[in-house]
């Protein structure tokens, strides 16, 4: 058997720096340190930082009042900032910059008095995050929706949850462009997210079966699975080497793997270490350097960078 692992895969630069503020927060202020929802859609990556000290909740009402508390990576509405005011609470937010975008268009339009469709996915942490600021039109692919009934000629701006599938959303895009005639669309899902799912659509054409490594609450990996299975190639989302079926296997001489942006490297390594390959070749499709700055109370402190370690290495995979 042959394993081809995809490049760009694990970590992306809002997960690095969520991972670290967390430690940098456990370092600085000792245990515990709650984490409103979990930091990252990846149980080992939780269950990690709570060994440190880190108690994840899913309300703010659940946190002792006077603590510290960090806001995951996925964004949290305003009414969770205000929760935290009324009850005393040091946030610090970890929220990826490139969610904060979205939330500060959605106030930016809003305030323009633009109507605003957001295509995401109902009940997602981040989708709730941005819906908090206002009033507006949700489309999920998932449900096969139609645009609003809004006029025709409403002015309206289209924003979009970061983690999607790109064909996805563009036909929903699409669908909405059809409809009104004054749109403004962003196009908002992220560098990490694009460029995964253009390595697996490459790295399906090339394998027969395709793993891909993170956790089922994460819709980014569950986006790459779909990518995969639309090239016509069984895909698989595992969390870890025990949740691999030998079966998958029987016949197949090329196997493909990526995994998530919240997926710790090792996990890729152990899964690939498990199917025990005669062969592993590094697919280098895509490179990535982007650093995002830690929140400004902690730009003094040395990151503990155990999240560097857990991703994988750009430079390996040329």
């Amino acid at each position: 058997m042959k394993v081809f692992l995809a490049a760009p895969r694990g970590f992306c630069a809002g997960v690095v720096r969520a991972v670290d503020i967390v430690e940098i927060a456990l370092q600085r202020y000792g245990k515990p340190v709650y984490v409103k929802h979990e930091i990252v859609h990846n149980p080992h990556v939780v269950a990690d930082l709570e060994a440190q000290g880190a108690i994840t909740v899913e309300t703010v009402e659940q946190i002792p009042e006077g603590s510290i508390v960090v806001f995951s990576a996925h964004g949290s509405p305003p009414s969770d900032f205000e929760a935290a005011e009324k009850r005393s609470l040091r946030v610090i937010d970890a929220t990826c910059p490139l969610v904060t975008r979205v939330h500060n268009e959605a106030k930016k339009y809003l305030a323009n008095g633009k109507k605003i469709i957001l295509v995401g996915h109902r009940g997602h942490q981040e989708v709730k995050g941005t819906t908090g600021h206002g009033e507006m039109a949700l489309m999920d692919d998932q449900e096969d929706p139609q645009p609003p009934d809004w006029d025709n000629d409403t002015d309206v701006a289209v924003l979009t949850q970061t983690t999607l599938s790109v064909d996805d959303t563009a036909a929903m895009v699409n669908r909405i462009s059809s409809k009104f005639s004054n749109v403004t669309i962003r196009n908002d899902i992220c560098y990490a997210t694009t460029n995964r799912q253009s390595a697996v659509k490459e790295l399906a054409t090339m394998v027969e079966v395709v793993l891909v490594v993170g956790s089922q609450t994460s819709s980014n990996c569950r986006r790459l699975r779909e990518v995969a299975e639309r090239v016509g190639v069984p895909a698989y989302l595992i969390n870890g080497p025990d949740e691999l079926d030998m079966a998958w296997f029987e016949g197949v001489s090329k196997v493909g793997v990526s995994s998530g942006a919240s997926t710790p490297e090792p996990l890729v390594q152990a899964v690939c270490d498990t199917l025990d390959p005669d062969e592993v070749n590094h697919l280098g499709l895509a490179s990535e350097d982007i650093e995002f700055t830690l929140p400004a109370e902690m730009r003094d402190a040395a990151p503990p960078r155990q999240s560097s370690s857990w991703a994988t290495s750009s430079a390996d995979d040329k």
